[in-house]
């Protein structure tokens, strides 16, 4: 073989070594294009544009980003439009739970102001006023408190705590409340120590939250509460003999400022629950709430054991 033939065959590799460059630019240049077309459309706000691309493709971890991102953006898109709408509902309802009591207020204290009631009727305007201002300061407490918990403002300080010994704590600055409403009351729960990771604080609302929902919305008469251990998680169930709740509500209960139609006429706030939820998702455990087949409704939490 001699040079000539050396050469042709270096020429002929070079040739294929260009023709499979320039093939390659082609595609790539293609797939440059469908990418600017894919993020002008994405510009637009079509946020359900994605980039085709092959397993072989060049350009496949970069498409894979930007579908990534297109992803992102829109999971995001969503939480903001659907927190737009949560907020809308929350000024349509502080409006509702707000000015309605507080005009009520007005009134009654300007007939006592005013000298339109005397003697008793005098005393028990007062009361009343007295009443729909408690109300008025503890719907604000509690909004506060949710606004700080949804703003992650709130610090928690996470100690060892006998949940059986707290519990019992708790439930003993209720009994009058309970006899008070006619409520009788049955509590198990162990007499051996439970140690779980809990605030202080957050963990007694939580609580008290629940037996406040029980006392104004069950129309019961019986409110139970059980500690059990599951494994690694504590179970701590609290349940009543009432009404129940309505299948439709049932799914919502747990939303801030959610009232069902019935509740409307009672003392609550639409947040207790809400802000129960909140604290024992900050606990790293899980609430839900269900009717009992006798009658009434069960609210169940799980939270794990100190390890």
């Amino acid at each position: 073989m001699n040079w000539i033939h050396i050469l042709l065959i270096a020429l002929v590799f070079c040739f294929i070594v260009i023709i499979y460059l320039v093939t390659k630019l082609y595609k790539v240049s293609e797939q440059i294009s469908i990418i600017e077309e894919s993020l002008v459309d994405i510009k637009k706000g079509n946020w359900n544009r994605r980039i085709l691309v092959n397993e072989n493709d060049m350009t496949k971890k970069i498409c894979y980003s930007l579908n990534d991102i297109a992803v992102d953006s829109q999971t995001q898109l969503i939480q903001l439009k659907q927190s737009e709408k949560a907020y809308k509902r929350l000024m349509t309802s502080l409006s509702h739970d707000v000015k309605t009591p507080l005009t009520s207020l007005v009134g009654y204290l300007e007939a006592i102001q005013e000298k339109f009631v005397i003697g008793v009727e005098k005393e028990e305007y007062l009361e009343i006023a007295l009443n729909k201002a408690h109300h008025l300061k503890s719907f604000v407490e509690s909004l506060f408190d949710w606004v700080k918990l949804d703003a992650k403002e709130q610090a928690f300080q996470l100690e060892q705590q006998d949940i059986n010994e707290l519990t019992r704590d708790i439930l003993a600055d209720w009994i009058p409340t309970f006899e008070k409403n006619h409520f009788d009351y049955n509590v198990d729960i162990s007499d051996n120590e439970c140690f779980i990771q809990l605030d202080l604080n957050a963990y007694m609302r939580i609580i008290n939250n629940l037996l406040q929902n029980a006392v104004l919305h069950s129309e019961g008469k019986q409110i139970e509460l059980q500690i059990s251990e599951k494994e690694n998680n504590v179970i701590i169930q609290i349940s009543d003999n009432g009404k129940g709740i309505s299948p439709n509500d049932l799914p919502h209960i747990f939303e801030r400022l959610y009232q069902g139609d019935k509740s409307r006429s009672t003392s609550g706030n639409g947040l207790g629950l809400a802000i129960a939820k909140e604290l024992v998702l900050l606990h790293k455990g899980t609430i839900y709430a269900k009717n009992s087949l006798f009658g009434g409704t069960e609210f169940v939490i799980k939270l794990p054991k100190a390890l």
